[in-house]
């Protein structure tokens, strides 16, 4: 019962929920950049380069034999796929770094407006003074010392 109650309290902070929101998020955003490279722009570079995928590269590095068709089978390297995984991090990276760099942006002028206002509101303060409220019993002491004085003077 106190692990289920530990684990409970451990689940419920904040900072976990973030967590679990921001693996959600990043795992949607990280299909949408796929689906944008693959759909968009790998499109437009296969209409460029003359390639229609990237993943289907091989450099044939020699021959090493042949198959029971007499086809020939070659040691070969598959680095189209390699090309488009890197193509996608890039992306996913320079997204990313936007979208932080436009995050500590907002947060600093938010930062900087609230700054402004608080030394606009101390400017304020300072130009038109609140006048200090003396509560009754100390206004009534004052005065008693006030004819004290003025009946020890005469």
């Amino acid at each position: 019962m106190k692990l289920l109650s530990g684990f409970k309290a451990f689940i419920s902070r904040g900072n976990i929920l973030d967590l679990a929101i921001g693996v959600i998020m990043g795992g949607a955003f990280g299909k949408i950049v796929s689906s944008m490279i693959n759909d968009i722009i790998f499109p437009l570079i296969a209409a460029l380069a003359g390639e229609a995928d990237f993943k289907d590269l091989v450099w044939n590095i020699r021959q090493i034999g042949v198959n029971a068709d007499n086809q020939p089978i070659y040691a070969s390297m598959r680095y189209g796929n390699f090309i488009q995984v890197t193509f996608e991090f890039l992306i996913i990276a320079l997204f990313i770094y936007v979208f932080i760099v436009q995050l500590v942006k907002g947060q600093a002028r938010k930062e900087r407006k609230l700054l402004e206002e608080k030394q606009r509101q101390e400017e304020l303060e300072k130009a038109n003074p609140k006048p200090v409220v003396v509560p009754e019993d100390i206004q009534l002491l004052q005065e008693i010392r006030d004819l004290l004085k003025k009946e020890s003077t005469k």
